[in-house]
């Protein structure tokens, strides 16, 4: 069963009586619904395909957090061939919160570097949400060194509110760590291609997503900080996080428009998490296209390109 969002209620509704239909002909042979299964589930598209067309950048925020949305271990699982996770940073601890390592895309060996969130309770603990600490961004820095030093391409894969704001972290230098692994993806001289899956939130994306080629997903949000802390500091009102997400440019079509993504990757009618089987092999498609056109570039040519690029932004705005 989905979990449907607040702005679902209408597709909620329809595609409930279809279950009950099913469930009453299963129950009753005699009972013949299937009509009345197909005509609903006519209805339950149009809503759906209605809804969709013209969500709210609020609506989409909603998306990009549904619950049952893939998450970096699904599309490891299925993108990736022998994929080997690296563990720890070397100087204090692992952190669960980004998954990083080594293995084969399409035939191609890769380092990859993705923030998985949990789809449980158990899971989310786990992983912390998805917010790294420090040891997450130095694990990412260690495989982005190893990566270079073996001229492997870099694929990561951004999923999180943000970067873990707890004291702990803050004493162990979070930011310098997101710094450094900013200036990391800077300084490589191998292609990154990255992906906003979900959420892509302030520098705890930006310090994995600094690539040659930067890609969202339809319904995902990349911004400098989630709505409901902008609506905090702008309004001192975190239920205004509506209106903040409205003004902040956070959508696909926005960051698009503004030349901070070089795509999107559409999603199947109703979110990724409607047909995840569909969602991970686009993105693996436009993947391997970003990785063929930035083959045949020299190391230095990329690393020139890459931080001329992220200077263009500030320029371009």
């Amino acid at each position: 069963m989905h979990n449907y969002l607040d702005f679902e209620k209408p597709i909620s509704d329809l595609e409930g009586k279809i279950h009950e239909l099913r469930k009453l002909a299963e129950e009753d042979q005699s009972i013949d619904t299937s009509d009345e299964v197909s005509r609903l589930e006519g209805r339950a598209r149009e809503a759906m395909v209605d809804i969709y067309a013209k969500l709210t950048p609020w609506q989409k925020t909603q998306v990009a957090r549904h619950p049952q949305r893939p998450h970096f271990l699904d599309y490891a699982a299925k993108l990736f061939e022998e994929f080997t996770p690296l563990a720890g940073d070397r100087k204090f601890a692992e952190d669960e919160a980004i998954q990083a390592g080594l293995g084969r895309f399409r035939g191609q060996s890769v380092a990859i570097i993705g923030q998985e969130k949990g789809n449980d309770t158990k899971s989310r603990l786990k992983h912390n949400f998805g917010s790294a600490r420090p040891e997450g961004y130095r694990k990412a820095i260690r495989v982005m060194e190893m990566a270079d030093r073996f001229g492997l391409p870099i694929i990561t894969l951004i999923d999180t509110a943000g970067a873990y704001p707890g004291i702990g972290a803050e004493e162990r230098g979070q930011a310098e760590a997101i710094a450094r692994s900013t200036e990391m993806c800077l300084n490589v001289r191998v292609p990154i291609v990255s992906v906003v899956l979900g959420e892509g939130g302030s520098g705890g994306a930006i310090a994995i997503a600094t690539g040659d080629r930067v890609y969202m997903l339809q319904h995902a949000i990349y911004s400098v900080i989630s709505p409901e802390g902008a609506a905090s500091i702008l309004w001192r009102d975190a239920t205004r996080a509506k209106e903040a997400a409205s003004n902040m440019k956070i959508t696909a079509d926005d960051l698009k428009a503004l030349g901070i993504i070089d795509g999107i990757i559409s999603e199947p009618l109703g979110g990724a998490h409607r047909d995840p089987e569909a969602v991970i092999t686009a993105t693996g498609n436009v993947v391997a296209d970003a990785l063929r056109d930035l083959a045949a570039k020299p190391g230095d040519q990329l690393r020139r390109d890459r931080r001329q690029r992220y200077l263009n932004i500030g320029r371009q705005l």
